[in-house]
């Protein structure tokens, strides 16, 4: 078929007006594509603005309710929480008390806001003395036995209340042993979100400030991926698949669209990407300067993740985007 030649095809047409463009637009971001992180810590008493993160907040448990209600009133479907407890140990047990930070803290979500949708991340990391996602022995995470704490965690979480496991640790078999752990106590309709695809990123660092997780020895590139490598993560994709997870992650999003393309082409699964602290933290740095202006930047940034493939975006400018969105 031939090109139509210069002037019959005009381009520019379909962007003249504001309406023409919306009419025309291919990718559409709505707040029910958001999930919105929230850090719940056992030893606050009112919530304290995370300095690396201007804007997010380490919440009291007794302000968590409220936090919900307006999350849900600004049409967001869903959050997932991160615990800070009162204490921490060498095998992070705080993680799967009946009685710690984030089962407390579903229990409450639920209680004033029963339609929200919990999320709870499932990993050590934020409980574990040494900052590890898991069991150390000689000096580095022992996979198997870590298996055994993550899937008590996750039974934990769902007998609290918890509508999706979410698994970050990046152990392998962890997925299957989450399924089999929640399975055998009565959870088979509590779907697994898996961190599929995780990175070795830089981009983590505000986090690990906010959730106080940061590995007091070595790092984590021994159980996270490395930054290079594509054709793995369609691996780590495709087994957690067929250990039993039902929707899956790429995180960090931004510096991996790629990996959510590829991963959105691949698999007829629902696909998360997690817009990280250190991506929202770059855009709060420079809108502060002047820089670039925080609500395009910040709109322009989701739909670019929402375009590469994501059904479901994490992001700390959740709430914010909600309000642009329905101004």
């Amino acid at each position: 078929m031939a090109v139509t030649a210069f002037p019959a095809t005009r381009m520019r047409r379909l962007r003249r007006t504001s309406a023409l463009r919306d009419l025309v637009r291919e990718t559409r971001l709505s707040p029910e594509r958001f999930i919105y992180p929230v850090f719940v810590d056992a030893r606050a008493e009112e919530r304290a603005e995370i300095p690396s993160m201007p804007g997010q907040f380490r919440w009291p448990l007794q302000s968590v309710a409220g936090l919900a209600r307006d999350v849900a009133g600004r049409g967001i479907p869903a959050l997932i929480l991160f615990g800070l407890p009162a204490s921490k140990d060498e095998e992070g047990s705080g993680a799967y008390r009946h009685d710690g930070i984030v089962q407390q803290a579903v229990q409450t979500i639920k209680d004033a806001v029963p339609g929200l949708i919990v999320v709870t991340d499932t990993c050590l990391d934020e409980y574990t003395s040494h900052g590890h996602c898991g069991v150390v022995r000689d000096g580095d995470v022992d996979n198997d036995v870590t298996l055994e704490l993550l899937a008590r965690v996750a039974v934990s979480q769902a007998d609290a209340g918890a509508d999706v496991i979410a698994p970050s640790d990046m152990m392998d078999g962890r997925v299957a042993a989450i399924r089999t752990a929640l399975d055998g106590a009565g959870h088979v309709s509590v779907p697994i979100l898996s961190y599929a695809a995780k990175y070795a990123s830089s981009f983590y660092g505000p986090f690990r400030d906010a959730a106080d997780c940061a590995p007091r020895f070595g790092d984590r590139r021994s159980y996270q991926m490395d930054p290079g490598n594509a054709r793995e993560a369609i691996r780590e994709v495709e087994l957690d698949l067929a250990e039993g997870a039902d929707m899956v992650m790429v995180k960090p999003a931004l510096p991996y669209l790629d990996i959510v393309r590829d991963v959105r082409s691949r698999f007829n699964v629902p696909v998360a990407a997690y817009n990280v602290s250190g991506e929202y933290s770059m855009v709060k740095a420079a809108a502060s300067n002047g820089w670039l202006d925080e609500r395009s930047a910040v709109l322009e940034t989701l739909t670019s993740i929402a375009r590469a493939g994501a059904d479901m975006i994490v992001t700390y400018h959740a709430c914010e985007a909600a309000a642009w969105l329905q101004e």
